[in-house]
């Protein structure tokens, strides 16, 4: 995967530090992947939830480019985790996404009561190498705190939301004193960035965009992002990211913008019920 930045997971596994998001993509999902796929990128991020696994796998497969060069993340669902049928998804992902292996298998939420036992279901396949590497998405310290307790293999990820309007600095750092990388959903504040003075000022400076500011805010910070589109242009756009780097008080003022603020109402980690 040298055509794209990565970096190196904990566990020895590289992935590339810009994905592409396939949530709400709908019918055009397929499209996206295979043109993000044509355009370079190597880096797919779905979940069960989605209901495009299938979809992603048409893409690849219509991209021409090897599975192997492609990393694919999906996700284990709430609801299946509460009726106790973690194996069953695991194989229909795999069934979906017409592979044999997932490069990354994350919990989707932190399910109380049930989230440890199906972090157990994931070593097993992790040991078998169905997964070569296993982590979380949306889990804040107390979670982690309670799986760490229990868990053989460490998280190589946690997914959580994060954008200039939640920085999430805590738990990047708590994430990182652990060994475990940071992965941005949401990376655009669900286009809330686009109509900000302060990042446009920014964006102007540098003869950039708003939105390839902020993803470079993200992957300069060491984290992992994953924007969604399914447009071509955007799809290109948010590419382009790895031929300047910000300065450190644009850094700063970018991370000033922080209000602690979520996107999607009910999407709090500790007190959520979907």
């Amino acid at each position: 995967m040298d055509y794209m930045h990565t970096i190196t997971l904990n566990n020895g596994v590289e992935i590339p530090v810009l994905g592409l998001g396939v949530y709400n993509s709908g019918t055009d999902t397929a499209n996206a992947v295979k043109f993000a796929l044509e355009m370079g990128y190597r880096h797919i991020d779905t979940a069960k939830y989605y209901f495009n696994e299938a979809d992603v796998a048409k893409g690849i497969k219509e991209s021409g480019v090897p599975r192997e060069d492609v990393f694919i993340t999906t996700k284990l669902w709430n609801d299946d985790m509460r009726e106790g049928n973690t194996c069953e998804v695991i194989e229909q992902s795999l069934k979906n996404l017409q592979t044999d292996y997932i490069d990354l298998y994350l919990i989707h939420w932190p399910v109380k009561d049930v989230f440890v036992e199906a972090w157990k279901i994931m070593e097993e396949y992790y040991k078998k190498g169905v997964f070569k590497a296993i982590g979380v998405s949306n889990f804040h310290k107390n979670h982690l705190d309670e799986l760490l307790k229990e868990a053989e293999v460490i998280p190589a990820v946690n997914q959580i939301e994060l954008h200039p309007y939640l920085t999430q600095e805590d738990l990047v750092a708590y994430n990182k004193e652990k060994g475990i990388a940071t992965e941005c959903w949401g990376p655009l504040a669900r286009g809330k960035v686009f109509s900000d003075e302060v990042l446009g000022l920014i964006a102007d400076k540098y003869g950039k965009t708003i939105s390839q500011i902020v993803l470079k805010w993200e992957v300069q910070r060491g984290l992992i992002t994953i924007p969604k589109s399914i447009h071509k242009d955007r799809i290109v756009e948010n590419q382009n990211i790895f031929d300047f780097e910000l300065s450190l008080d644009d850094m700063n003022t970018i991370s000033k913008l922080n209000k602690n603020e979520r996107m999607i109402e009910g999407a709090d980690p500790d007190n959520f019920n979907f």
